[in-house]
């Protein structure tokens, strides 16, 4: 029998803590010191699991219970987490925050009625089995750090915390006040940081700017957290307390497994499935291209910046990204957004998250895009945030109508209105019925990002979309545009 990995999950008492600082250090020097790490992230988040990466050497991946229910997190934690010898999860929020589910004023307990914190660290935490570390940002703190740490230790007993890391520690007095405020209620200090200014990530108006995008930047910030953290940490009581995870008994997720067990016949060819990629498209889950793999799929990545679509490409996903921060480039690539209205025309699928919903616009803010859909899209102060619980309204390249899924919005951008046939509907905060996004014969975008795990049978249905219609057309050639190979 296979020893269940040890894990272990990074929390703080609110944001803002250094999570992410403590995280990525830590994944980084664990890996220096010769260990196999598995990085996670707690939530929807797209951009700090690609600091995981840079410093664990493997792809980052989310546990998100709203986007994929409760059944899935383990058998994908065990996924994500084979071949490792340790798994670091960052946690998201505060220790206990999540989506509220306000369903009455008696309920208690993870999934059970009452407001409550569903998919917060606490709750992936008791899924996995594995004990917590709490950040504490020490900066204002004294003897009173006694007090909170025992409010978080009584609050869910279900939830193991194994000890504290403090930061923004001030003084070596400080330190000293700290560290007696830990000892009484009995956890172990398990690293202590300075305040240390120059331990920062670049960021941007939706938070850290993605690693892929600024490569160089990541790598520096990444290697500088590591070096600071291998110094502050008490990596063997890490370790320590990794090992002493209650491991829940359950079989790795499997992309090839799940296809089979929807009973659909593999398409007779392996389609070529074109995934936008490069510094305007960052955001996307590992699992996705998993998934259209063993769906039968031949997955390509693309740079929209550079590259024009390639010329066997029979289907196309756009996921998310930052095109505003690239709208000049994006807009100078004719060819490409040529490449795409032809692909589009041609009746070859294209399924696109957020970014790409404003790639195929006709323009964004003036700069043109795609024009594969007769919508503009323009950026703007306001950001749009939350869990949506969605009905597809009709058929697509995706889903049937009726279909239900829970996605994840995070936005400063909006879409004008249009004659096009919107993709969901749900119920907004006050109850009222809404439709977005968009769906054509060949496309199927809006702004909700979906958990691939949580849709396998719409990725196996656009594969053999794609597979169906590459079979009976020629590879569509954009008008002036003759197709060379690349």
């Amino acid at each position: 029998m296979v020893s269940p990995t040890p894990a272990i999950v990074i929390a703080a008492p609110s944001s803002g803590s250094g999570k992410t600082t403590v995280t990525t250090g830590l994944i980084g020097a664990l890996r220096a010191a010769g260990h196999r790490v598995a990085p996670f992230k707690v939530g929807p988040d797209y951009i700090d699991p690609g600091y995981h990466a840079v410093a664990a050497g493997r792809p980052g991946r989310n546990l998100d219970p709203n986007l994929v229910g409760d059944d899935l997190i383990a058998p994908l934690f065990a996924h994500g987490a084979a071949g490792a010898d340790i798994a670091v999860v960052e946690g998201v929020m505060g220790l206990f925050d999540g989506r509220i589910v306000d369903a009455g004023p008696n309920g208690a307990g993870y999934g059970e009625t009452g407001a409550l914190g569903i998919g917060s660290t606490a709750h992936v935490a008791s899924i996995i089995g594995a004990p917590v570390v709490l950040v504490v940002d020490a900066a204002g703190h004294s003897q009173s750090m006694a007090a909170v740490l025992h409010g978080f230790l009584s609050y869910d007993p279900s939830v193991s915390i194994a000890g504290v890391i403090l930061n923004r520690v001030g003084s070596p007095r400080h330190e000293l006040v700290l560290r007696q405020a830990c000892a009484r209620v009995g956890l172990p200090v398990l690293g202590v940081l300075r305040r240390h200014p120059s331990l920062t990530v670049p960021s941007r108006h939706l938070g850290l700017i993605p690693a892929a995008e600024k490569s160089a930047d990541a790598i520096a910030a990444v290697d500088a957290m590591t070096a600071h953290l291998a110094g502050a940490l008490d990596l063997p009581a890490i370790v320590a307390a990794a090992r002493a995870r209650s491991a829940p008994d359950t079989a790795p997720w499997s992309a090839a497994d799940v296809v089979a067990a929807q009973g659909l016949a593999r398409p007779s060819s392996n389609p070529v499935i074109a995934v936008a990629g490069g510094a305007a498209f960052t955001f996307g889950y590992t699992e996705h291209a998993e998934l259209l793999e063993a769906a039968g799929a031949r997955v390509v990545v693309f740079d929209p910046l550079m590259d024009r679509l390639p010329e066997d490409a029979a289907g196309v996903v756009i996921g998310g990204g930052f095109p505003e921060e690239h709208a000049e480039a994006l807009a100078a690539n004719d060819v490409l957004r040529a490449d795409l209205r032809a692909h589009a025309a041609a009746g070859r699928p294209i399924h696109a998250e957020c970014a790409g919903l404003l790639y195929l616009c006709a323009e964004l803010d003036g700069h043109p895009m795609s024009g594969v859909l007769d919508i503009a899209g323009h950026f703007g102060p306001t950001l749009t945030l939350g869990y949506r619980d969605a009905v597809a309204v009709d058929d697509s390249v995706l889903f049937r109508a009726g279909e239900r899924v829970t996605g994840h919005e995070f936005h400063r951008s909006g879409v004008s209105d249009g004659a096009l046939a919107p993709a969901w509907a749900w119920r907004d905060a006050s109850g009222r019925a809404t439709t977005h996004g968009v769906t054509t014969s060949s496309v199927h975008a809006s702004y909700l990002h979906l958990h691939p795990a949580a849709i396998p049978a719409a990725l196996t249905r656009f594969v053999s979309r794609a597979a169906d219609v590459a079979a009976v057309t020629a590879p569509p050639v954009a008008v002036g545009e003759p197709r060379v190979s690349r």
